[in-house]
This record gives structure tokens, C-alpha cells and sequence, in this order.
């Protein structure tokens, strides 16, 4: 097992674990409950950890991290409504189309 980074706080630790688990990649957070003693361990020694299980995937797992916290941003118009969609949604905020293929 190796750590993959550390989290703000064990909702975005458990989002990530979830979300490289769905890609392919076993992933578990450790420290979970380790904010409860922050004050008797410095603060970032208490943040939730992201961890991977095979050791091998490690480089792979920071590459499909890094696309997860920084999606494309995109600009389109529904083809539906012809609202202008802005940031990394898939679907049209105003009538739910689907984003057309490009």
C-alpha cells in the first residue's frame, strides 16, 4: 500500500477513494477519525489519507487524481434550448439535454 495524498477533510477523502475505486483502482482513506485529536498532533497530521492497495498503480492513480480534481472546462450550447452551458457539465442545466458529441 501507498499513500496517494492527503484530503481536506474525510468527505473529499471518501469522494476520491470512491471515484479512482470506480475507475479501476482499490483505493481505501486512512485516519479517518483522526481530526478528533488535532489538537494533540499538528493539524496536518491529522487529515484523512487517501491510500492505494497495489503499489504498482501509484503513478496511474495520481495521473486519473489529477484529471478528477481539475475537470475541462467547456463552453456549449444545448442543441435542445440553445442555453449557453459553461464548466465541466455534461448535461444542460436549463433542460437536461445531453452535451452534443464533438
Amino acid at each position: 500500500m501507498k499513500r496517494l495524498t492527503r484530503a481536506p477533510n474525510l468527505a473529499i477523502a471518501t469522494l476520491w477513494a470512491d471515484l479512482l475505486t470506480h475507475a479501476g483502482v482499490a483505493a481505501t482513506v486512512q485516519r479517518m477519525y483522526a481530526s478528533s485529536i488535532a489538537g494533540e498532533l499538528p493539524p496536518d497530521q491529522a487529515l484523512p489519507e487517501v491510500w492505494i492497495t497495489d503499489d504498482d498503480e501509484l503513478e496511474g492513480a495520481r495521473t486519473l487524481l489529477h484529471a478528477l480534481r481539475h475537470p475541462k472546462h467547456r463552453h456549449w450550447a444545448c442543441r435542445a434550448c440553445a442555453e449557453i452551458v459553461d464548466g465541466p457539465f455534461e448535461q444542460c442545466w436549463n433542460c437536461g439535454a445531453a452535451m452534443p458529441d464533438t
